[in-house]
């Protein structure tokens, strides 16, 4: 595969897409669609794209490959913590390097207590999140029913470190 750079804009009658390649099976799938009804201005991809979630219902550490799908889901009748890998699991497993960026969706809507989310070594909590600020960025507990839907930033700050914040 090659790069391409352009001095003018890039234009298509018939659309843009973006897509990713399974590494192991070759199997394409498209990821977004860019056609005559989008509008795009100073957009910042991030990966929002779930073909996957993992369900977590009890209180455990999640693997690399759980928070990698970028939605983890949970359905537990009792309180719940979920730990997130070590920066090194993770930033492995990511192939990360600083600056890389994912969204972690945790989905409780289904659940009848609250999920907790902690941090395991090498991951730190942002500012907001280590002072607790109640419901705002710093939150780290999702509750039950139907506003138990949240959405954490993981940042890398190297390759095994990570800044974890909850965005919304």
């Amino acid at each position: 595969m090659s790069n391409s750079t352009f001095s003018g804009p890039v234009r298509s009658q018939n659309g843009f897409q973006s897509i990713s390649v399974d590494p192991t099976t070759g199997a394409v799938t498209t990821t977004a669609t860019f056609d005559a009804t989008s509008s795009v201005t100073n957009l910042a991809f991030t990966n929002q794209v779930h073909p996957t979630s993992a369900a977590i219902n009890a209180t455990a550490t999640a693997t690399a490959a759980q928070v990698l799908t970028g939605y983890i889901t949970s359905t537990s009748a009792a309180a719940t913590t979920i730990t997130l890998p070590t920066g090194t699991l993770l930033g492995t497993a990511l192939a990360a390097v600083a600056g890389n960026v994912l969204d972690l969706y945790v989905d409780n809507t289904n659940g009848a207590s609250t999920v907790t989310i902690a941090v395991a070594t090498n991951g730190i909590l942002s500012a907001a999140a280590a002072a607790g600020s109640g419901a705002g960025a710093g939150l780290l507990t999702v509750p039950s029913g139907v506003t138990g839907l949240a959405c954490f930033r993981i940042i890398f700050s190297s390759a095994t470190a990570y800044v974890f914040s909850r965005i919304a």
